[in-house]
């Protein structure tokens, strides 16, 4: 099976139907979706955050610059990243792996010692940029489970992420925000969007092969 039919069905939906939830079994699998995601060194420095509450959604609306669709959606989901690696959170995930594995518990330790070394002498901010690209990947293995379930989703960067971290009390946690995922069933009738053809740049200039 391929998934280049509910690829092509999905857009970054601009409507959704406010009568309409996303069942919990659904949403469910969509962040499983992105549970499974790849990640560098398989650290996951990454969160997924499940707001259904309308009120906290509000508050996220002006956050958004007005983007209805973050109160209109059935679920927010919002994508925030470790705010920097540190020993122990490299040695818990490695923690999980071993134990998962029936592996010695110091079965990694050359190969994680490696990662402290790159990664605990970089500022925080060079760590987060890092983090924040797992995010977006955790986001694509989320939106294209969507699509296969024929829910809408739309990916954005569009919001202040300090303001959403303060919110949310992020910075608490050791995360910030990275991406939110609205996801919900559209309003076919009132999405300008809905009807318009999907237009990307020609496959030939798109891509081309080196041999």
């Amino acid at each position: 099976m391929s998934l280049l039919n509910d690829f092509e069905w999905r857009y970054a939906t601009k409507k959704f139907d406010t009568s309409k939830k996303v069942e919990q079994s659904l949403v469910d699998k969509i962040v499983e979706a992105a549970w499974l995601a790849p990640t560098s060194s398989g650290l996951q420095p990454f969160k997924v955050i499940t707001i259904t509450n309308q009120e906290l959604k509000d508050k996220i609306l002006p956050i958004a610059f007005g983007q209805t669709i973050v109160a209109d959606c059935s679920h927010l989901l919002v994508f925030a990243a470790w705010d920097r690696y540190t020993e122990e959170r490299i040695n818990h995930i490695y923690s999980l792996i071993t134990q998962g594995r029936n592996q010695p518990a110091d079965k990694y330790k050359n190969y994680t010692d490696r990662l402290k070394e790159i990664y605990l002498k970089q500022t925080a901010a060079e760590n987060f940029a890092h983090t924040a690209r797992q995010a977006y990947i955790g986001m694509s293995f989320a939106m294209a489970e969507a699509a296969v379930l024929k829910v809408d989703s739309t990916p954005m960067e569009g919001f202040d992420t300090a303001q959403l971290d303060e919110l949310l009390e992020l910075k608490s946690k050791g995360l910030k925000s990275v991406l939110m995922l609205p996801i919900g069933y559209r309003d076919e009738s009132n999405d300008w969007l809905s009807k318009l053809a999907k237009i990307r740049h020609p496959k030939d200039e798109f891509t081309f092969e080196i041999k």
